[in-house]
């Protein structure tokens, strides 16, 4: 089950943490799989090169979401050469955060500009393949913070909060052309990001999560590779929470 064999998937942000375990999940399902990166091309190319040396296909595209033009170029260089792209995980992603008083507009500005700006350019430009082939999927990557909020983090919350809409709205306008629009929320993971928690800040965030652990990247792809498949057809529009019952 979900095997993604001839899928073509392109993972934003795929160099580390939960991108990086995208790339290699999908991979091992058989999709040829597009590792973006910003600056960590060597992180990418070992990405690429753990894929390959276990019988997958990857290759890496360098280009900041954030940039339009680029994403369009990039997409269009990939569509190029591969026919397509079948799979889009948006998950490219900044946090930055700080209690409300002191949040500046070129932080708005910046988080903006790569979490909702960069993954809807990305939809944009992957979807005009996805509408020639009448096949696609889309996987927005959202957080556990879109839905319960979190003091520090009202801007952040708010730009992954805009992707649950972003994808509705994009289910409804390509569900006749086969493409389906979905978001993955992770909660606690271990990654680069929560690694920089503070001990008093990890307890007090595992005092919320009844399964008593951190998720692993692999926990988060794992829901991705879902939505990717054929299996996942008919789910359109739907937000899949992946957080140890963090937020029910």
């Amino acid at each position: 089950m979900f095997r993604l064999d001839g899928k073509v998937a392109l993972v934003t942000g795929g160099s580390r943490g939960i991108g990086r375990a995208c790339c290699e999940v999908l991979a091992a399902q058989g999709a040829t799989v597009i590792v973006n990166y910003v600056k960590g091309e060597t992180a990418a190319r070992e990405v690429a090169a753990g894929i390959e040396s276990h019988g997958g296909v990857a290759e890496i595209s360098g280009f900041d979401v954030a940039d339009s033009k680029a994403v369009d170029t990039a997409i269009e260089a990939i569509t190029k050469k591969h026919g397509r792209v079948d799979v889009l995980v948006a998950n490219a992603g900044i946090s930055i955060d700080g209690l409300l008083l002191r949040v500046r507009d070129e932080d708005l500005d910046a988080l903006w500009a790569t979490n909702v700006r960069g993954a809807i350019a990305c939809a944009r430009a992957a979807s005009r393949g996805m509408m020639r082939a009448k096949w696609g999927r889309i996987v927005f990557m959202s957080s556990v913070v879109a839905d319960m909020g979190n003091a520090g983090q009202t801007a952040y919350a708010a730009t992954k909060s805009a992707l649950l809409g972003a994808a509705k709205s994009i289910a409804r306008e390509y569900a006749s052309r086969n493409i389906t629009a979905n978001v993955v929320a992770p909660g606690y993971i271990d990654t680069d990001m929560t690694a920089a928690m503070t001990p008093q800040q990890k307890e007090y965030v595992m005092k919320a999560v009844p399964l008593g652990r951190t998720g692993s990247p692999r926990d988060i792809a794992a829901a991705c590779a879902y939505l990717a498949s054929d299996e996942a057809g008919y789910v359109t529009g739907q937000e899949i929470r992946v957080n140890g019952g963090m937020q029910m």
